[in-house]
């Protein structure tokens, strides 16, 4: 078989692709291998969305867990890094969440933390779907009599990770009008409650999630309904966050959008401010705004490049001892508060940066400034031996000179078509255009 682990765990279209005979045997599969850890009783704490057959997955899932003879917690309906956090606070051996994060709510998936809270490095997945496929072929061990496992339903440990993200802040949210998106969600009951217990006028938008509303219109990737509330409530800003809240985007007083570039040079300049920045360095992916590296480098900082990908962004992080990592979508890592990205923690950072500063939130997203992108897809036979084509090397060279320090050249393959990407930033799009079309033809001419 493929691949079973994408990305970002598990996923596909909930009863067809990802039906709950194989959450049944994820269940199995993740109690075998890390029960092999504990000489008691492996646990697992699980915890979903709201999307309609989250109950369905999580029942099978637990039922999975159980025929292992693991004990199944079932947390309900909370936000990713809730797991990876309780995990980690309880002892458990696992964690999973059933979730799709930002897709339409017919699909579906499960991932899982190890009991550190951190996501799943590829070799342990690898050995989880050895364990599926046995497990599909019947080949399982099953425990009998008083071996047999349990379910436990601890909708309350929420409250837990409340508590928990309240206390990474201290400052008070008092004389900020905040306006929320939960997306219909897993931020709808947490994501509230933190601003209002900070002291902010909340103004709540979608939270009310039935099943098969999540991401429809709204949240981090529609932000339309959220930039005109912000205006309407002359609100000073407004947090949107996606299905599992593992990452969030904001809108300033003025409903313009703040990417996750520049909340990360809001909360790295903070950070430097108070000299808590370890060796002055924000770590990002390639596609990160040249104004970011402009305006850190400005206020004195480093950023550390890595590949696309929050676990690329994870690892730098973990190797250097770094603090503070993200992605411009708004997956930002606070390492000394989360294992994994998260929205909510993310959302109260930026809020206590901006209520520290005594600044607008538009006068702090301003120091950064975003040049313009431009991105070609170049469709080619093969992606094999492009870097050392001396053609596209000296093309690229040609138009690195032409923009000097004032932008930037990109040049990757994709990770699952056959495409080359080109793109190209810098102060004057008619010059980005003419250099990125230009290595765009090199490019297709000598991969074709």
């Amino acid at each position: 078989m493929g691949r079973l682990f994408g990305t970002d765990g598990v996923r596909g279209l909930a009863n067809k692709q990802l039906t709950p005979e194989l959450a049944f045997r994820l269940g199995w599969a993740a109690t075998t291998y890390f029960g092999e850890e504990t000489h008691a009783q492996p646990v697992i704490i699980i915890g979903r969305d709201k999307r309609i057959s989250g109950q369905m997955l999580e029942a099978a899932l637990a039922a999975g867990i159980c025929s292992a003879g693991g004990k199944a917690i079932l947390a309900g309906m909370i936000p990713t890094p809730a797991v990876a956090y309780l995990t980690r606070k309880y002892n458990a051996q696992a964690g999973a969440v059933i979730s799709a994060s930002h897709n339409p709510f017919p699909d579906n998936g499960i991932k899982f933390f190890a009991g550190t809270g951190y996501k799943l490095p590829d070799a342990v997945e690898d050995k989880l779907e050895e364990l599926v496929l046995l497990a599909a072929q019947e080949q399982m061990d099953r425990p009998t009599g008083e071996q047999v496992g349990t379910i436990e339903n601890s909708h309350h440990l929420i409250k837990d990770y409340i508590d928990y993200v309240l206390a990474t802040v201290s400052q008070d949210f008092s004389g900020l009008k905040i306006v929320v998106d939960c997306a219909n969600g897993a931020a709808y009951e947490a994501a509230p409650i933190l601003l209002k217990k900070l002291g902010a006028e909340v103004i709540v938008l979608n939270d009310q999630p039935n099943g098969i509303n999540i991401n429809r219109d709204c949240g981090s990737t529609h932000l339309s309904q959220l930039q005109q509330a912000v205006v309407e409530h002359q609100a000073n800003i407004g947090i949107a966050h996606d299905g599992d809240a593992d990452r969030c985007l904001v809108v300033d007083e003025t409903g313009r959008v703040v990417d996750g570039d520049q909340m990360m040079v809001i909360c790295t300049l903070d950070l430097l401010k108070n000299n808590h920045l370890v060796e002055n360095t924000l770590v990002t992916t390639v596609m990160s705004n040249i104004g970011l590296h402009q305006a850190v480098k400005e206020a004195g900082g480093k950023v550390e490049v890595t590949p696309v990908g929050d676990r690329y962004v994870l690892e730098a992080m973990l190797e250097h001892g770094y603090v503070l990592g993200g992605e411009q979508s708004g997956h930002i890592i606070f390492s000394q508060y989360s294992t994994t990205g998260d929205g909510l923690i993310t959302a109260l950072q930026l809020v206590s940066a901006v209520k520290k500063s005594g600044k607008t939130l538009s006068q702090l997203a301003g120091l950064m400034k975003i040049y313009p992108q431009l991105l070609v897809n170049v469709r080619v036979n093969t992606k094999d031996g492009w870097e050392d084509n001396q053609a596209i090397k000296a093309s690229i060279a040609q138009g690195e000179a032409e923009l000097g320090d004032n932008g930037r050249i990109l040049v990757r393959p994709s990770g699952t078509e056959s495409l080359i990407r080109v793109m190209a930033e810098g102060p004057d799009m008619d010059a980005l255009e003419r250099i990125v079309n230009t290595i765009a033809e090199v490019v297709k001419k000598a991969q074709s």
